[in-house]
């Protein structure tokens, strides 16, 4: 497989500047296809701004995205996410008083183009029953599958979450601080999803939990600053004395 095949994901020199401040400062990465790809740094390192303008939320000040060898660069949010990168816990929709399966079925609607035809044939219904009940096996709800969102504990919200996300079929799933707020066994849960459901596409995920990315991350990069500190495995980002200083000691 050739380079350009392998590499789904790049930016050449992005940059983004807010009245004289640099957020993100000349980043190039390779995110590659199958990968777990994890965004990591302290506080104000500029992640957030790196996903809105990988997704378009915010138009770069300076550099290039290429997604599928293809420059995406002047791409918008709506055309981005048909491409098949699609931000989770973003543009989810989760109704908390609607069921698990029925924030499934909406999902699904929404990518079937019929989110707003309300007198739909038995045959189309039974399509979207089918795919819902697969998604929710994916991230292990199927049992949740008539209770209510509001009732699920926080970590299989997140799940939920992701299945609305999968009914889009992204490519690219970019997921925003996916265990944050968990306690431990949620966290571990997350954890074995997020590698679940990267073994059809690729993961680029922004993420504090350390023992999360050591565990299930392919390749890390490391900003500080808006800018690219280091990059590589785990094993060698985490032995980087500027990334050990950048975290104050807390990567080890």
């Amino acid at each position: 497989m050739s380079a350009a095949v392998q590499t789904i994901l790049e930016t050449r020199g992005l940059s983004r500047h807010f009245k004289g401040f640099v957020a993100v400062n000349d980043v190039s990465i390779k995110v590659q296809r199958g990968h777990i790809h994890a965004l990591i740094g302290p506080n104000g390192a500029g992640k957030t701004t790196m996903f809105n303008l990988l997704t378009k939320f915010l138009r770069p000040s300076a550099g290039q995205v290429f997604y599928n060898g293809a420059d995406i660069t002047n791409a918008g949010p709506a055309q981005t996410a048909r491409m098949g990168i699609v931000r989770s816990f973003q543009i989810s929709a989760v109704f908390p008083h609607m069921t698990v399966m029925q924030n499934v079925r909406i999902a699904l609607q929404r990518e079937l183009g019929v989110s707003f035809q309300f007198w739909r044939s038995r045959q189309m219904l039974d399509v979207l029953n089918d795919k819902a009940v697969g998604l929710l096996e994916q991230v292990d709800l199927a049992r949740f599958a008539d209770s209510p969102a509001v009732e699920l504990p926080y970590g299989r919200k997140r799940a939920l979450e992701i299945a609305t996300t999968l009914a889009l079929e992204p490519e690219l799933l970019l997921l925003d601080e996916p265990t944050q707020g968990m306690g431990h066994e949620d966290v571990g849960r997350v954890m074995e999803l997020i590698k679940r459901v990267s073994a059809q596409r690729t993961v680029l995920m922004v993420e504090h939990n350390m023992n999360v990315v050591s565990r299930i991350a392919d390749r890390i990069t490391v900003l500080q600053r808006g800018a690219v500190l280091a990059e590589g495995a785990y094993a060698e980002v985490s032995r980087d004395p500027r990334v050990i200083e950048a975290y104050m000691g807390t990567v080890h």
